[in-house]
């Protein structure tokens, strides 16, 4: 599983999370006590900051043809990544989309990429 944002630890448990101002929103992807049903496979609870253990953003690089690239999604056997390397002409080069200005993304193939590491800052 690629992550790439909040994560909160609540009661021992790690979630996927929303800081928002004093509370943050936790999220699961099944039913349980005191949880809310959002749609189908997602559910939220609003716990209050103080409660929370550990608050993180959590980022997943990567890097591929020898360029560094943040991993945004996954699907199936492809991975939607956004380039860092800060060189327009080498995105374009590697056939990367402009999503907008300066911020060249696209889906690659899981299987070609390398040095896949998940970080917290």
């Amino acid at each position: 599983m690629m992550r790439d944002g909040y994560v909160a630890r609540w009661q021992g448990i790690e979630y996927e999370a929303s800081p928002d101002n004093g509370s943050v929103r936790l999220y699961q992807p099944s039913p349980a006590e005191g949880f809310d049903k959002v749609r189908d496979g997602r559910y939220v609870q609003v716990v209050p900051v103080a409660e929370i253990e550990d608050l993180a953003y959590v980022r997943t690089t990567c890097s591929w043809r020898g360029e560094p690239f943040i991993v945004l999604a996954e699907y199936e056997q492809w991975l939607r990544v956004e380039y860092t390397g800060g060189r327009a002409p080498v995105a374009q080069q590697l056939g990367m989309e402009e999503f907008e200005y300066g911020v060249y993304q696209g889906w690659i193939p899981a299987a070609e990429v390398a040095d896949l590491r998940e970080y917290r800052v």
